[in-house]
């Protein structure tokens, strides 16, 4: 083995050596905290689940057309569709008309993911949180001033805008 090799391999041999020094200490002197912070349950808290979905084939949802306009429901819900969610329901909401671009209803288990669904209509929809709700499903009821659902880029905009998911009252962290 000539000389030169022998040096390279000495060199190449001391920058693992010292790489793996460097990630080694990386790693345990990390002090990151989580994206959310935990919150202690209570008693008499119910548990919500902040975390919001990596896709959104993992929301399901109900959509209600709240408005005169004829066949709303189908339209947004094929919207929503197109955008990869899960939707189960599409119907007629019952008079009144609702003067609002939107109203999200929502339980326990969707607070994460209403947060989502709440972007892609810029954040203008009224959230309406049920403590009692069970099911894993959110309710988009369409109002008379909505115009159309936001793109994914307006959407991780009104996200990141909006920030982390917020504790409803008289819930805790379910992670925590």
């Amino acid at each position: 083995m000539s000389f030169a090799r022998l040096r390279a391999l000495i060199i190449v041999g001391v920058l693992v050596v010292v790489a793996t020094i460097f990630v080694v200490v990386a790693i345990v002197r990390d002090k990151q905290d989580d994206a959310v912070v935990a919150a202690d349950c209570q008693a008499g808290d119910v548990p919500a689940n902040l975390k919001m979905p990596d896709d959104n084939k993992d929301i399901k949802l109900n959509v209600f057309n709240a408005t005169t306009s004829p066949g709303l429901a189908g339209q947004v819900a094929n919207d929503f569709r197109s955008r990869q969610f899960t939707v189960l329901k599409e119907e007629t909401a019952p008079p009144p008309a609702l003067q609002a671009v939107a109203e999200i209803r929502y339980g326990p288990k969707t607070v994460g993911s209403a947060w989502v669904v709440s972007a892609f209509l810029l954040n203008d929809a009224t959230k309406k949180f049920d403590i009692s709700r069970t099911d894993d499903t959110i309710d988009v009821v369409i109002g008379t001033k909505y115009l159309e659902l936001a793109t994914f880029t307006e959407q991780r905009q009104s996200l990141g805008q909006a920030g982390v998911p917020v504790l409803p009252p008289g819930t805790c962290d379910a992670k925590a």
